[in-house]
Parts: structure tokens; sequence; C-alpha cells
């Protein structure tokens, strides 16, 4: 079942103003965003507390007016379009259902306000709690579901009147990990199976990761960086993404040559990395941005920082062995630990990594 109805989301230079009631200044909360959305696409805005992306939500579902700019939802500016007009459904943290309803009537109350016929109503109730495992529950009160189980049905409520447009405002905040875990799983298999566009808010990057065809990082009420999360993992365009949206180690190096790779020097050691920020040039000192994952362990004095090992945390698949060193403590992943050494607690190592998997990057962390 696809959505026909699914359209574009574009904003165009949104800002938006708050007076601070202390010291009665203007703050943008928002200052200048443009993206666009595609049909059926599902972006996530993904920063830390109070860097705008809850507020750009708001703008779009009508709740909060911007200051300038525009907002369309296809070919329509709906800028000045009151929420209940815009044709966009919101699913909130809170789950938001009606405690003196039961299932079946949450899911119900978007049509009821539609004036959809009755027994439509009931076949799409029944279609949509099927979808969402919950056709046995139909009955019950909100009182007697578990958080994952209310947490469907507000999900159900707002798919059923088929929106063009979803909006999920850290939907699953108040779960367990492992029912968030499920959770992000059963969004993204209905959002697809839909169609529908949707717009996710959160500030944790595996939900962001695991969920999205495209990110927006944003802070300080700016867009930083938008891509797919294969994009912005491997090839962030500064220190502040890179950090933002996983674990990370940086080395100082200095760039020696730029060609088809940028060439770097690390204590007298040579290192070529395929990617690089573009602000780079011949002489600059800069970071090598390296994941857990790209890094190893080797006796001291083999690599480019030594060490000593801290923890070891035993995750079955991997073991995540932490380093410290002179440039602070270094997460390092050892996959298929059974046939791979593991260092203990306490031994001096070095830590090395390769370079193809690294990016080099302006040294901006004092300004970040």
């Amino acid at each position: 079942m696809s959505n026909t109805k699914s359209k574009s989301v574009t904003f165009e230079n949104i800002k938006k103003i708050f007076k601070d009631p202390q010291s009665g200044q203007d703050v943008a909360a928002v200052g200048g965003v443009s993206f666009r959305i595609e049909p059926g696409e599902l972006v996530t805005l993904l920063g830390p507390s109070g860097c705008g992306k809850t507020t750009v939500l708001r703008m779009l579902s009508g709740f909060e007016q911007p200051t300038s700019g525009k907002i369309f939802i296809g070919e329509d500016d709906v800028t000045d379009t009151p929420p209940n007009k815009r044709d966009t459904a919101m699913v909130f943290q809170s789950y938001g259902l009606f405690p003196h309803m039961n299932v079946s009537e949450n899911v119900a109350y978007g049509l009821k306000l539609r004036k959809v016929p009755a027994n439509e109503i009931s076949e799409k109730v029944q279609r949509f709690l099927e979808m969402v495992g919950l056709e046995s529950m139909a009955k019950r009160p909100p009182s007697r579901l578990s958080g994952g189980q209310q947490q469907r049905v507000a999900l159900a409520r707002s798919l059923i009147v088929e929106p063009s447009v979803l909006l999920l405002d850290e939907p699953l905040s108040n779960l367990d990990a492992l029912l968030r875990e499920q959770m992000r799983v059963e969004i993204r298999r209905l959002q697809k199976s839909l169609g529908i566009t949707a717009m996710y808010v959160t500030h944790d990057r595996v939900e962001a990761m695991s969920l999205s065809d495209r990110i927006i990082v944003m802070k300080l009420g700016k867009i930083i960086q938008m891509g797919t999360p294969s994009d912005i993992y491997r090839d962030p365009v500064n220190t502040f993404v890179a950090g933002f949206v996983g674990k990370v180690a940086f080395f100082p190096c200095e760039v020696k040559d730029i060609a088809s790779k940028c060439h770097v020097e690390i204590k007298g050691k040579h290192f070529e990395a395929p990617r690089w920020s573009e602000k780079l040039k011949y002489g600059d000192k800069a970071l090598i941005m390296a994941r857990p994952e790209s890094l190893s362990i080797g006796e001291a004095g083999e690599g480019v920082e030594d060490g000593i090992v801290t923890a070891n945390i035993y995750l079955g698949n991997s073991v995540e062995t932490w380093v410290k060193t002179d440039l602070g403590n270094v997460l390092v992943q050892i996959d298929n630990p059974d046939v791979k050494k593991i260092w203990n607690e306490g031994e001096k190592v070095s830590l090395s990594f390769d370079p193809s998997l690294t990016k080099v990057l302006v040294d901006d962390l004092e300004r970040e």
C-alpha cells in the first residue's frame, strides 16, 4: 500500500527569532535554513538540545510561525496555513492518547473529525491495528498497555488519516532500549510500506542512523551538514559532526600534499587519506578522524600514539577496548574477538589506523 498523496517538503531561508525574556534581546532559534525532502523520504533532524530541530518541526506542523522565509508542502505555500489545514500528522514523545477512549476509538479519532463514514472507519481501524500488531487489543484502554503498545497506537492514529507528511517528535525517548530498537524497525517498515514523507526529530544518533534516508545535522539554529547516514558518518564536514554522529579519535597531523589523496605526516610517519576537508592546503595543521572500527592495537612504540588499556567491554560479536592516551581516552572496536588478540587492562599498547577509513579535517576543536 503506497501513499499517492505523499508530497515533498521545502524550506526556503526559514528564520525564527524569539525574544529572550530576561534580556529582551532577539535570539535566533533557527537562522535561515533551506532544504528539501523528497516525496516518500524520511529525513531526520539531529542535533543537541537547543539546536533548533524541534522548532523546525513545529514550524512545519504550523504550531510555530516563522519570522521570515517560506514553507512548502508539495507546491502549496503553507507558511501562513493553520495546523489543521496542513495535511500533516504528528507523533509526540508523550503519546497523547485519550485515557477515556479504548485503542480503537483513539485510532479512529482523526477519521471521525474528518467525517469519514462509520463503516469505512471500522474497516480502516482494523487494517491499521493489524499493521501495528495490536488487533487483539482494540477494546483495551491506554492504561492497560505497555509503553511500546501505546506508541504503536499513537503511530496508527497518525498514519490512519494518510497525511501528506508525518512528523515524529522524539517518539521513542520514553521507551527502554530494547523497545526503542524494535520500534525503530517498526517505524521504518511502516513509513516505507506506506510511502509516506516523514520528518523525524531526535538527539539520538543511533535512531537517526538506523531510520533515515537522509540526516540534517543542526547546531545553534544552522544546518551544518545534510546527507545519507553513510555520508555523515564516513565524510563529516567538521569535527562537530564527526563527534556527534559517532565515536571518534582525532590525531593531530600536518598536511604535506593534496593530489588524488591527502598526504599527511604524524610524528614522522606518512599516511594517505582518501577524504579531506576542501578548506585544507599544504602546510596546514589538521586532524586525522578515525572511527573505532578503523583503529587497531599493537605493541607500544609501533603505531602513532601510545597508551594504556583501561577497559575491555565484551559485546558478543565485538570487544570495545578503551585506551588512555595523551590525546584522551580512545575507543577501539575489535570485531570477531574469538580470533583476535584482546589486550589486558593495564598493558602498554600503541594505536594505529587504517588510512583508507579516515578523513583529514580542519583542526577546529578549540573553536567548536
